[in-house]
């Protein structure tokens, strides 16, 4: 807290108290993002930080910490490390909005079914994707399609961070990248090709149904669809929706 100089920490079991009143030297790392201006600014936040957490009005512990204790000593370390630079990021600087309360992770219908060890980056979940594409994008590139794009989690954020909108946005950057898949850039190339003709798409719709016939085994090839791995081979409706439509069945 700038105007007073107040450390805060939001805990529920008492740790930060237990950790700061033994040591003699209080060490305080945090990054420049977690400066809040006032003790206003400070309820807003602390507020917020609970209530989308774990749905509590407050946590059990919010310690504030002001100096160091009669004979010992308190040094405050405001980390940078490339916060700076991700600030002057016109698309991804509102990744420094987060406050680490982990709705987006509660809401993610991957991380919910997947857990945070299927991901490469430390940090798992929405805000982790974009964490880790903003410390290295080459190397964290392969988290970018651990997403669904549902924009769940842009719905639930309380610092309207909008995780799964910055994503599409590292999704549009991963060929400048050369780290788009090169299956997936064929199919898009395809698909521009298909939805761009009228004759064509609609010759495709009435072929589709043939597809049915393949035998789901086929389906299941690990290098071509890695994803077809476990699950069941959708099946193709008889009749496209415009047949439908011109039948007067919807």
């Amino acid at each position: 807290v700038a105007e007073s100089g107040d450390i805060v920490v939001c805990t529920n079991e008492g740790n930060a108290d237990m950790s700061t009143s033994m040591p003699k030297l209080h060490l305080v790392a945090m990054g420049i993002e977690k400066i809040v201006p006032d003790y206003k600014s400070l309820a807003v936040f602390q507020r917020l930080l609970c209530r989308s957490a774990t749905g509590q009005p407050t946590t059990a512990y919010t310690s504030h910490f002001r100096q160091a204790r009669p004979g010992a000593e308190m040094h405050v370390i405001l980390v940078d490390n490339g916060r700076s630079d991700i600030l002057a990021d016109n698309e991804h600087w509102e990744t420094l909005k987060c406050i680490r309360c982990g709705s987006c992770m509660n809401t993610c219908p991957v991380y919910r079914r997947s857990g945070g060890y299927s991901y490469t980056y430390f940090i798992p979940g929405p805000i982790g994707v974009n964490l880790g594409m903003l410390h290295d994008a080459r190397r964290y590139s392969d988290n970018v399609s651990a997403c669904t794009l549902c924009l769940s989690c842009d719905n639930v954020c309380p610092s309207k961070v909008g995780p799964g909108s910055q994503i599409y946005l590292w999704r549009q950057k991963l060929d400048s990248l050369h780290r788009a898949d090169p299956m997936k850039k064929f199919m898009s190339i395809g698909m521009e090709a298909l939805f761009e003709h009228p004759h064509l798409y609609a010759a495709a719709l009435r072929l589709a149904p043939l597809a049915n016939i393949v035998p789901d085994k086929l389906t299941r090839v690990r290098g071509v669809n890695p994803w077809s791995v476990g699950h069941t081979k959708p099946e193709f409706a008889k009749e496209s929706f415009q047949e439908m439509w011109k039948k007067g069945k919807v």
